[in-house]
């Protein structure tokens, strides 16, 4: 089997513990590249902190981002993006509103969040992305749903944060009976966070539909994750991957388990595998690609 497409997680898999990419996965990456595999960096993260974890590699790749609802190589002319409608993203607000959590709308160029009184420790930090001509904002306001008034914002995604578990088992719920046209993710990290996107978006679902634009079948792509949001991806594809780091529900879908990040997994499975690829270019001249 010849794969074609490589999609990386990145908080987990790519970058070690620290937040670093190490010198020896941008070169495993860069190798890969040099044999024709198209690479995209897949996330939960908004597009420009995917993009700044992007620069740090010798190649320009393409990115998954949004939990999928975002794809593509420039926030200018993305491939795809999927959005929670304006109409939509208010009657959630509201609801939301109701009880005492943290509410950030994501867009792929700024996002709106609510001030709110919760622990330190649960709140994500305001932060301010600059690079080159563009700059990505967290915006905070008192009432977001007054602010959508004047300002409406059809988001990719909505993060949730509640101060209490049986506030995010509530609104699991009345979401998900109410709102059929949107997914709710739910993640198993401190903080009680609820994650809501359109329907049938997913990292999965993003790496899908760029392998379509590409041309590559699922038997072509291999995956590498660590998080229960990367299962669906390691298990449909061609070669899915876990790092050493992942839960064990993660190394059981997986046809193959590296080393942790800390331990450079990525480079190790990276150099390991594809040692034995030839380029794509000889492939094809050799007319070995079906």
């Amino acid at each position: 089997m010849v794969y074609r497409l490589l999609a990386i997680n990145i908080d987990g898999t790519l970058l070690q513990s620290n937040g670093r990419l190490n010198k020896s996965t941008k070169e495993a990456i860069d190798y890969v590249h040099q044999k024709g595999v198209h690479v995209a960096l897949v996330t939960s993260r908004n597009y420009h902190s995917a993009k700044k974890a992007a620069k740090a590699l010798k190649i320009n790749p393409m990115i998954v981002a949004q939990q999928g609802a975002f794809v593509g190589a420039s926030i200018e002319k993305p491939i795809l993006v999927k959005r929670i409608s304006e109409e939509l993203t208010v009657e959630l607000v509201q609801m939301l509103e109701k009880t005492t959590c943290q509410i950030l709308l994501i867009h792929e160029k700024y996002s709106l969040g609510n001030r709110v009184n919760l622990p330190e420790n649960l709140l994500g930090k305001t932060v301010m992305y600059l690079n080159d001509s563009n700059i990505y904002a967290q915006n905070y306001v008192d009432d977001i749903s007054e602010e959508l008034i004047d300002k409406p914002m059809a988001p990719t995604k909505i993060d949730i944060i509640f101060s209490e578990q049986s506030d995010q088992t509530d609104m699991l719920k009345l979401i998900k009976d109410m709102f059929p046209e949107v997914d709710v993710i739910l993640h198993p990290d401190p903080g009680y966070k609820l994650t809501v996107v359109p329907k049938g978006v997913s990292k999965w679902s993003g790496v899908l539909y760029l392998a379509d634009h590409l041309k590559v079948k699922r038997s072509e792509i291999v995956s590498i994750g660590d998080g229960l949001d990367d299962m669906e991806m390691i298990a449909g594809s061609g070669l899915g991957v876990a790092m050493g780091n992942a839960d064990q529900e993660v190394k059981k879908v997986a046809k193959w388990v590296t080393r942790s990040n800390d331990e450079h997994g990525v480079a190790y499975m990276l150099r390991e595998f594809f040692r034995k690829q030839h380029p794509i270019e000889f492939l094809q001249k050799m007319n070995m690609l079906k």
